[in-house]
């Protein structure tokens, strides 16, 4: 239930807190740099942001990392465009949720309650909340998806590798512009575990 091709730039007008990195790499530079500890909070949960930023661009999101004190739970926001299609890209606002910790139906909950929070320009219709953690969905965050009034979606991306095993999103998602795409899980490599690929029209959509 999820696909998508490079999506554009994100808006220009939009005012972003800014980071002596931008990307996974340059983190782990600073980190070392700082002698920031591997196993604190701050390291862990920025690396798995990162980490979720640079796996979903290959099903095609344009993500950035906005995570600070004020960002009501919102830690990534961007694009999610179409491939293969003309239709306009899909605003979206990601919780990132690393770790062991137990996921249940009250995260929905919050990251409804997140989009309240969302930077200007990524608030009101058509957007997306998307809520990504290493534990695939439990029937509880299932029945609350579908019972959420917005546009929202789960997705689960290992925190090691950044494997991407489960994509799920509610109804409401699926009309604002999902409509025709599923997911299947793609294995091999050596991996018991499948990888998700998108499809369409019964045809898997490529990597970006």
């Amino acid at each position: 239930m999820a696909y998508f091709l490079m999506s554009q730039a994100l808006s220009a007008t939009m005012l972003l807190p800014k980071y002596p990195h931008s990307d996974l790499e340059s983190f782990l530079e600073d980190a070392k740099r700082r002698g920031l500890d591997e196993k604190s909070p701050v390291f862990t949960g920025t690396r798995y942001e990162y980490l979720v930023l640079e796996r979903l661009r290959r099903y095609g999101f344009s993500l950035r990392r906005i995570g600070g004190a004020s960002d009501f739970g919102v830690d990534l926001v961007g694009e999610w465009t179409v491939p293969s299609s003309t239709a306009p890209a899909i605003k979206v606002l990601v919780q990132c949720k690393g770790g062991i910790q137990r996921v249940g139906p009250h995260m929905i909950r919050e990251l409804e309650g997140s989009f309240a929070g969302a930077p200007a320009g990524w608030r009101g219709q058509g957007v997306l909340g998307l809520l990504v953690a290493e534990k695939t969905a439990t029937k509880g965050m299932r029945d609350a998806l579908g019972r959420a009034g917005m546009p929202m979606g789960y997705f689960c991306c290992e925190g090691e590798d950044g494997v991407v095993r489960q994509m799920l999103w509610n109804q409401r998602a699926e009309e604002g512009g999902l409509e025709g795409v599923d997911v299947a899980l793609r294995r091999g490599g050596g991996r018991d575990v499948g990888e998700v690929v998108l499809v369409k029209n019964g045809e898997p959509l490529p990597f970006v």
